[in-house]
């Protein structure tokens, strides 16, 4: 097995935009299963099935792709979805927005053991988020 087929994409997310301004109020009505709770959160979320991902959708016309795209085939057939979805609702649209990868979540097994402490320590605090408390290790009562 190559060091490449090692890794693996857990999870990619992306972002474009799709108008210069959205009517969420209008989307929350056209897509079924939409959630819009705007005195919560001032996005429109939007889960497929297939693919299995999620979109947030704002009124700047911004999307955000994420919740389990594993392949950048997987995030463009959401964008496009999500642009039939909204021009069969009547609502106007780009065709072909640019879509930007913000983040990838890859695993890949060094197969050895690590002292996350200790590399926490060497990298320095101010750059490093480690908190093994939010992690307990398992059989490990707190």
């Amino acid at each position: 097995m190559s060091e490449r087929e090692k890794i693996t994409i857990e999870n990619i997310v992306a972002s474009t935009s799709l108008a210069e301004h959205l009517d969420l109020s209008r989307i929350a009505l056209a897509l079924d299963g939409s959630e819009y709770e705007p005195e919560q959160f001032p996005g429109l979320i939007y889960r497929l099935q297939e693919p299995k991902t999620a979109v947030l959708i704002f009124r700047s016309g911004k999307v955000n792709c994420t919740g389990g795209a594993k392949n950048l085939a997987n995030v463009k057939l959401t964008i496009d979805t999500i642009i039939q979805k909204l021009k069969k609702a009547g609502i106007e649209v780009y065709d072909n927005p640019e879509i930007i990868v913000q983040n990838i979540v890859a695993v890949y097994d060094l197969e050895a053991k690590l002292n996350l402490t200790d590399i926490a320590m060497s990298l320095g605090l101010e750059n490093v988020e480690y908190e093994p408390e939010q992690f307990p290790r398992p059989g490990i009562q707190g």
